[in-house]
């Protein structure tokens, strides 16, 4: 009888051997794929952000805290479905590069032109999921109450301490990466998508923060503040001054922070799984 199975889910010490391998690629990719799988990776977490802000949309006064916060969580899946599913690259993902360098299959130049050129394009992509909401007149869907939910969120993201911003985005990523480890011991669509879904809705409903889903969740309420016409703050009984920091400032002042803290949650699921699984191999002299 065979020892395995490709139905079999594959064990923690195969997950972390793939993974040398995918990171060990990631950090390689020309600058082409690369950039072009990046504006998609930004795009396909905007995705996910629309629906996520949708699904908020008038929740939150009709529903429990709570399950407003875990149907957020469920809708905004669809971006690392997406990404993972359909093949795109990641900033927060890739902090998982981390493991390439510590097998010695790529330089720390290597990981940090990756993360360097994920990072500015995953900004394009998201960039371009809000420039296609603003365009599309999503603002006003529900009589007003995308635009108000998305005011909310950018609002409340963008008055964010930097410590409390910091912290949350280690939180975040530290799901996120768990997310994309577990997906790679997937072996079909269906489990990829399965394993994917409990920790990054759990990100989004703990409501802790993601820098490349900010990407798009703050410019989205700016767009909403600066753009919106007189008809949304009727419909709604808002007014801009309400949300001060749905601005540049407040996406500079919430980033900065988050994606610092985002690069340590990777930073430490990959240090931890490489420390437990292939530090032993390295010492021993083992490929």
């Amino acid at each position: 009888m065979a020892e395995s199975s490709e139905t079999e889910v594959r064990p923690p010490e195969k997950i972390a051997e793939t993974a040398t391998k995918k990171t060990a690629k990631k950090a390689h990719l020309d600058f082409q794929v690369l950039t072009t799988l990046g504006i998609l990776a930004g795009l396909y977490i905007g995705f996910g952000g629309l629906l996520a802000t949708v699904a908020l949309a008038g929740a939150e006064e009709a529903m429990p805290y709570g399950a407003s916060r875990l149907l957020a969580g469920l809708a905004f899946t669809l971006g690392l479905i997406l990404v993972v599913v359909s093949g795109a690259e990641l900033f927060t993902g890739n902090t998982l590069l981390v493991l390439a360098w510590a097998e010695d299959r790529a330089g720390l130049g290597d990981v940090a032109r990756a993360w360097a050129l994920a990072y500015a394009t995953n900004f394009i992509g998201s960039l371009l999921a809000v420039a296609l909401a603003l365009g599309a007149g999503l603002a006003m869907s529900g009589d007003g109450a995308f635009g108000a939910a998305a005011l909310k969120t950018a609002q409340a993201k963008g008055e964010m301490s930097f410590g409390k911003a910091f912290v949350s985005g280690i939180l975040a990523n530290t799901l996120v990466c768990l997310g994309v480890w577990m997906a790679w011991g997937a072996r079909s669509a269906t489990d990829k998508i399965l394993v994917i879904i409990p920790p990054i809705a759990a990100f989004v409903a703990l409501n802790t923060e993601h820098s490349v889903a900010n990407m798009s969740l703050i410019p989205l309420g700016w767009g909403v503040r600066d753009l919106a016409g007189s008809e949304f703050w009727e419909a709604t009984g808002l007014t801009p001054a309400e949300y001060p920091d749905a601005s540049l400032r407040g996406l500079v002042g919430n980033l900065v922070p988050v994606t610092l803290g985002n690069i340590v949650g990777g930073v430490l699921v990959g240090t931890a799984y490489w420390f437990a699984y292939l530090r032993p191999k390295k010492e021993r002299g083992e490929e």
